[in-house]
């Protein structure tokens, strides 16, 4: 998406359960891209509307590759001090 602050909803044609969005698509603000997911839902009242939510697009795979930079960095730290002779 290269326009900033818009985006694009599609019908979710893979959805198999209820878990799963209505609608998904992505979306630019301020220059961030963003997965966007949407529900049809039920107000108490019999209204009908959409629930959104919004997920990083590199932020998910930013945060998996710092716990992992993390988790080689502590083994390889115990893994050498197990090492040390003294």
């Amino acid at each position: 998406m290269n326009k900033d602050n818009s985006g694009a909803l599609f019908k979710n044609e893979r959805k198999e359960t209820e878990k799963h969005p209505d609608y998904r698509g992505e979306v630019t603000v301020g220059g961030e891209e963003y997965y966007l997911s949407a529900w049809l839902t039920k107000s108490k009242k019999g209204t009908t509307y959409m629930s959104l939510k919004l997920k990083e697009k590199d932020g998910a795979r930013q945060q998996g590759m710092q716990q992992a930079r993390q988790a080689v960095q502590s083994n390889f730290i115990d893994d050498k001090l197990e090492d040390v002779p003294f």
